[in-house]
């Protein structure tokens, strides 16, 4: 997708440009966490170094948030383009695209920095097992001597006001495109709309209802099995259905192929 992308000029448009950039951090999403996971399944170990670990975490959650930011922007690239389609060459020029795409970057950038900042400042000593297939903030948690509590309350408030944010934007953007899709008279121009954008916010939900799941679910409700699914749900899944989304199913991109 990302070769097909640079180097067909008739694929250099602003939906395009936010999908290489997608395309890019799913790659870096999954291989954050997917090879680490299969080594230490075909070498029967658990082990992962404290760097390996702050490491692991800080690109997840860079990759993740800068994901989500990406979504939001692209939900807004089709709002314009199905809304307000005379604008589209205006609002979305090469240089916005540049700076909503670097926003999106920073913005990962900062949070995962900040996440793993605070997390990694407490000190560990309850064992140095993280009961998960990757290094997650709450199980990390669990092994500092202190009592994390407000540091917790405070990094989900955060994450899930940022989440919340982006989530009401999805929404409102494809209400509004729903509205417009949905006075197509083509039926064949209301399918398309509709296979392109529905998918989209399936994604979303996905990512975002598992992801609040795994940081705010009751510990009565915790198991490891449980866990583990959760985790795949929001750190796997997403990644590897996108390209099927919105790739596989995008005339243009394959004709480019």
């Amino acid at each position: 997708i990302i070769i097909t992308i640079a180097c067909d000029h008739r694929l250099h448009t602003p939906m395009y440009f936010f999908l290489l950039n997608l395309s890019v951090l799913d790659l870096g999403s999954i291989s954050t966490t997917v090879p680490k996971s299969m080594a230490n399944s075909l070498w029967d170990t658990r082990a992962i170094s404290y760097t390996g670990c702050a490491t692991q975490l800080f690109f997840f959650f860079f990759c993740a948030t800068s994901e989500f930011s990406l979504l939001t922007i692209m939900a807004y690239d089709r709002y314009v383009a199905i809304c307000q389609p005379l604008h589209y060459r205006t609002l979305l020029g090469s240089r916005a695209c540049a700076h909503m795409a670097a926003a999106a970057w920073g913005s990962g950038f900062l949070n995962a920095a900040l996440h793993t900042a605070n997390t990694f400042s407490l000190p560990l000593c309850q064992g140095n097992v993280v009961d998960q297939f990757l290094c997650e903030i709450p199980q990390i948690f669990k092994l500092s001597c202190l009592d994390s509590y407000l540091r917790e309350v405070g990094l989900l408030v955060f994450c899930a006001s940022l989440a919340f944010g982006c989530f009401v934007f999805i929404v409102v953007s494809y209400v509004q495109i729903f509205r417009a899709v949905l006075r197509i008279p083509s039926e064949q121009g209301r399918h398309k709309a509709f296979s392109t954008c529905l998918p989209h916010l399936t994604v979303v939900s996905l990512f975002l209802s598992t992801g609040i799941f795994a940081y705010l679910k009751p510990s009565s409700l915790s198991s490891p099995v449980l866990n583990v699914v959760v985790a795949v749900l929001y750190s796997v899944m997403p990644p590897a259905v996108n390209p099927l989304i919105y790739s596989l199913r995008n005339q243009d991109l394959k004709d480019a192929v």
